[in-house]
Formats: C-alpha cells, sequence, structure tokens
C-alpha cells in the first residue's frame, strides 16, 4: 500500500515516526500546516511536537489554511506551541487563550494569507507539514483540502508529508493546482468559469527538501453543523424569494450565478433549502462544501461545485467517498487563494452568503467579535466575497442566548463588513434589501424586517431619537453601545 502511494522510490528511506519527525523543529520557527475547516489537516506532527513541549520550551507561528480538525488547535496552545496563530480557528481551548493574551492570533481575508506570505510577512515558513494520499512523480496529492499547501511547499525550507493511509487514492485528480506568478510580472488568473481547471493535478516540490515522511491513518474530523430548524428553513424561505425576484427582475437568469457559503449550521441549512426550490443547472464557487453542496449534486440541480476543502458530517462523507467516481467530474478542489481570489470573485459575479455574529441598523457587520473584544472564530472568506460579490448576503438568527442578545443593534461592537460591502441582511424574520439606499432608508426596512419583535420597540425608539438628532448616519454616541454594555452588566440586552 506504501508503494503505491510513495512513487519517487528515492523517497523510500524518508519515512519514519511523527516523534522522529518532530526533531527537525526548532524553537521561534514558522510552520505552515494543511487543513481548511478541519479538513485535510496534519493530524501526527501537532500531537507530536506537543508531546515534545512538554520536556523542553518550543513555541511557534502556526499558520494554516483555516481551521485544524481533530483537536488539533487546543492540543497545540495547551502545550504552548502557539506563539502565534493565523489565520483563522474554531477551537475553544486556543480560542480563551487568544482572548487572555496568551497567544498572538492574526485575523486575516483568507485570500491574503499566501500573498502576504510571498513578500515574508510574517516570516518565512521553515517547515511545511502537509497531509497527502500519495506523493506522485508530479507532486504531493493533497487530501480532502488544498488550503494553503502549495503555497506552504514552493516556500519551506523543509517539508514534511503526512501520508493518509485512511483517504482513498480515488482522490487522485480531484485538485486544480495554480499559483499566481510573482509580481510584478503576474498576468491575469486565467479562470472564467467555475467548472475550468487551469493547474495541475498535483503539488510541485524539490525531492531534496523533503526532510520526513509520515504514515498516519487519523480520518478527518466531522464537520459539526446541526440540520435545518423552523428558524434556519425561515431564513432560507426569505434568501430564495428574494433570488426568485432578482430572476423575475431580469437581473439574474434561472441558474443564477456561482454560489458562495461560508461554513456553519445557518448558510448549510440556507443552501440545503435550495433543494426544494426552481433552479436549476447550478453552479458553486466557493471555499468550503458542506453537506448541502452533496445533497444539491445528488439532487441534479448542482451541476458542478469549485471549493478549497470539503467538509462533511460522517454519514455524508461515507455516502461521499464511496461513491468518488459519480461526484469525480462535478468537483474540483483549488488552493485558497484561487477560490477565494478577489479577481475571480468579482468577474464570476458570484452570490456570497456568509453569517453574522450580528449587524447594525445601517447594514454594518460584526462576524468575529464577540462584545467588540472576545475573538469567536475570524473573518475567514467572507471578506473576499463580501467586498468583491456580485450580491453579498449575510445571514443570522434575530436572537442569542434564549433572547437575552439580539443579534440587530444600533450599532456593532466591533466592524469587519461596513456598510459599503453588504447588500443583504435576513434574519428568520425577513429580508432587507440594502442595495440602492441611504443610510436613513436602511434603518426602518432593518428594524421591521429583521429584528426580533422583543427588540423592534428599542430599536424605533434608538433610531427616532438619533435621526432627531441629525446626521447622515445618525447615532447617539452616548448609548449606540449601550446594549452591549447592558448585556455585560445584566445578562440581557432587554432595557426593561
Amino acid at each position: 500500500m506504501i508503494r503505491q502511494r510513495i512513487r519517487q522510490p528515492a523517497l523510500a528511506d524518508k519515512v519514519m515516526s511523527a516523534t522522529q519527525a518532530a526533531a527537525f523543529f526548532k524553537n521561534g520557527m514558522t510552520i505552515g500546516m494543511s487543513g481548511f475547516t478541519r479538513a485535510g489537516d496534519a493530524k501526527a506532527m501537532p500531537r507530536a511536537l506537543a508531546e515534545r513541549a512538554r520536556t523542553e520550551e518550543l513555541r511557534f507561528t502556526v499558520i494554516t489554511g483555516a481551521s485544524l480538525g481533530n483537536g488539533s488547535d487546543g492540543l497545540m496552545a495547551e502545550a504552548g506551541l502557539l506563539a502565534r496563530r493565523l489565520p483563522f480557528q474554531v477551537d475553544p481551548t486556543l480560542r480563551n487563550r487568544i482572548n487572555a493574551g496568551e497567544v498572538m492570533f492574526i485575523d486575516q481575508h483568507l485570500s491574503e494569507t499566501a500573498e502576504q506570505l510571498r513578500s515574508g510577512t510574517p516570516s518565512r515558513i521553515d517547515i511545511a507539514v502537509i497531509e497527502a494520499v500519495a506523493i506522485s512523480e508530479d507532486g504531493i496529492i493533497p487530501t480532502m483540502s488544498v488550503g494553503n499547501s502549495a503555497s506552504f511547499v514552493q516556500q519551506a525550507q523543509q517539508i514534511i508529508i503526512e501520508l493518509n493511509l485512511s483517504v482513498p487514492l480515488a482522490l487522485e485528480g480531484l485538485h486544480d493546482i495554480y499559483l499566481p506568478a510573482a509580481r510584478p510580472e503576474r498576468q491575469p488568473i486565467p479562470l472564467t468559469r467555475a467548472d475550468q481547471r487551469i493547474g495541475g493535478a498535483a503539488i510541485p516540490f524539490d525531492p531534496a527538501r523533503i526532510a520526513a515522511i509520515v504514515i498516519t491513518e487519523t480520518p478527518d474530523s466531522p464537520s459539526n453543523i446541526l440540520p435545518p430548524d423552523d428558524e434556519t428553513r425561515a431564513i432560507a424561505g426569505h434568501v430564495i424569494k428574494f433570488l426568485e425576484c432578482e430572476v423575475e427582475a431580469g437581473r439574474l437568469s434561472h441558474d443564477l450565478a456561482p454560489l458562495q457559503a461560508g461554513i456553519g449550521t445557518i448558510a448549510n441549512a440556507v443552501l440545503h433549502g435550495l433543494t426544494d426550490s426552481p433552479f436549476r443547472n447550478l453552479t458553486m464557487y466557493s471555499e468550503v462544501l458542506q453537506d448541502s453542496a452533496i445533497e444539491l449534486l445528488d439532487s441534479g440541480q448542482l451541476a458542478f461545485a469549485s471549493a478549497s476543502s470539503i467538509t462533511l458530517s460522517s454519514a455524508m462523507n461515507q455516502r461521499f467517498l464511496a461513491n468518488l467516481d459519480k461526484y469525480r467530474d462535478k468537483l474540483v478542489l483549488r488552493p485558497q487563494e484561487i477560490s477565494n481570489h478577489p479577481e475571480l470573485v468579482r468577474r464570476l459575479g458570484i452570490i456570497g452568503l456568509n453569517t453574522a455574529l450580528e449587524f447594525d441598523i445601517y447594514g454594518n457587520v460584526n462576524s468575529t467579535h464577540v462584545g467588540g473584544t472576545h475573538m469567536m472564530n475570524g473573518i475567514g472568506g467572507s471578506g473576499d466575497f463580501a467586498r468583491n460579490g456580485q450580491l453579498s448576503i449575510f445571514v443570522s438568527k434575530s436572537v442569542a442566548k434564549d433572547g437575552r442578545i439580539s443579534s440587530v443593534v444600533p450599532m456593532v461592537s466591533h466592524v469587519d463588513h461596513s456598510e459599503h460591502d453588504v447588500d443583504v441582511l435576513v434574519t428568520e424574520w425577513g429580508l432587507a434589501d440594502l442595495r440602492g439606499l441611504a443610510p436613513r432608508e436602511r434603518a426602518p426596512l432593518v428594524i421591521e424586517h429583521c429584528t426580533h419583535p422583543d427588540y423592534r420597540p428599542q430599536l424605533r425608539d434608538y433610531f427616532e431619537r438619533a435621526s432627531r438628532a441629525g446626521g447622515h448616519t445618525p447615532h447617539l454616541l452616548g448609548e449606540a453601545l449601550s446594549w452591549h454594555a447592558h448585556y455585560a452588566q445584566r445578562k440581557t440586552m432587554r432595557m426593561d
């Protein structure tokens, strides 16, 4: 089995244990690890490095595609391995260390990481750790994600490959590896359709830089999305009705435009809702494919899906891997620099669907910070699509914490997406189309269509008094964040 997967005989003597490979790492290094939203992540090396950190000081800057699975981020954080982490995470242990100031977290647009690495920011990659299904004559064949792996391999002084025997060889051929050239000689990225291939099937590498090959058999962590509920089904219904109106108005064709959906339960539920919609021959140009994408492929409504990773529930993952031949000509996995590239998002006219923690009455969106101070997960790729897409839709349930928190507030406590990048806001109560509207015109729509009824009187009162005080974007600065302060003191945003 190993001979089938290592097709460059000269590399056979590089096979070693993760403990042996951990000896290559030195304190202060910058490490690039494969993995994008719990898919295709390095699994053996984080554990081996955490074990080594028990007996010696070992702290790194760790850069990935997005979040890691199998508890790796939490394991490394608990072991004190992480001095600096970027560009995205979802682990509760790591999140606590970040918010305590023990790990310096750089929250970054996912399209920017590879570009900044080319300029040496924050530093060059010392060691790349890449999960692979095989090492072919042409290069490294990734597993269920590409992420930043190709950029890490291109730059790293040493490369450690985790060869995962639990992943079927049938994944080979699913990837399209293309990296932009260095500036200023760079040419336009030659991709004009979501189903187009512009690169190779493997990540090219210099065999002389392979330090170790570690054999693993640990599967990806399954996604933890929840099934649709009444509220997410209502959100999906509002979005589908809006898209139907866009078709009727002639702004979209009946097969819409390429769809992008962020991670998480709400975005997945909205895409799931498309299985009952009239739309056919759809395409996706996204960063992550979740269960809903496979359901749409199976229903025949989705003709093709392009992404950087595939993150599925356990049952859906089994179904997907057992039927890879069925999906082979309908899927492609690309580097995240390409899946999220602003040039391509603008060219293809992407319809972006992403999740908000909260938004305000003028359309500003907070995706990352609870109470304006505590990091949740990170901005991920939402900014890449919101700023550059044809349509930028943000969804959220109207309340959280059993109604004690309103997701619609007078002023967001942290701004990730300004009003200039947000077209449509949706909750289970309704949808506010903000396009072509001034701030004073947006606020009544957001209050009446998106806000939970319990909080509408408070927002109406705030907006009326702020409007009397004047301004293009009316605010009462002494009260704008009072809802958040009230929650911090009394564990509710209800002012009564």
